[in-house]
């Protein structure tokens, strides 16, 4: 297992570990949209994360993707992320031994805080946030805590993926 160069963006300290894949296992996590029609079983109603945990070496690593990761047991990986308790959280990776790499869609992500910003930006103009009313506010804070989540997740995504590039 090899430790490259660690990157400090903003609070949280992003690392790139290379190594085997060992301890292969894949899990599914779907979720069913409650609005979803009870007679309806198509596959847009629902929400799947795609999770896999394995070893690097010695380190416990767990990937959460909207796509399935494309390992293997015994392929040489090199994933970049921030350690999150007992385990090693996966934003980018890359599999040298497929050729493959893989990471969430930062730019949608920094998209949609865009859009989150500018409904915020809207709010923040209204007539019912100039009057003091007390929903338009709460609205307005969970806009604006939304457009600053999906912002700093891009932009740790980004660095994660400048990490494997180095």
């Amino acid at each position: 297992m090899t430790v490259s160069k660690p990157s400090t963006f903003l609070s949280t300290s992003l690392h790139a570990i290379s190594g085997t894949v060992g301890n292969l296992n894949h899990e599914l996590l779907e979720y069913v949209n409650p609005e979803k029609p009870t007679h309806d079983h198509s596959s847009i109603y629902y929400t799947r994360f795609y999770i896999s945990k394995f070893n690097l070496g010695d380190k416990a690593i767990e990937a959460k993707f909207s796509t399935p990761m494309k390992i293997a047991d015994g392929d040489t990986l090199t994933v970049s992320g921030y350690p999150k308790g007992d385990t090693f959280q996966v934003l980018a990776y890359q599999n040298t031994t497929q050729q493959v790499s893989g990471y969430e869609n930062w730019i949608m992500l920094g998209l949609g805080a865009v859009f989150f910003a500018a409904v915020a930006l809207g709010l923040l103009n209204s007539e019912l946030v100039a009057e003091g009313a007390l929903i338009p506010k709460l609205f307005l804070f969970g806009f604006t805590l939304v457009a600053i989540y999906m912002g700093y997740r891009a932009l740790l995504i980004r660095e994660a993926i400048k990490l494997l590039s180095a």
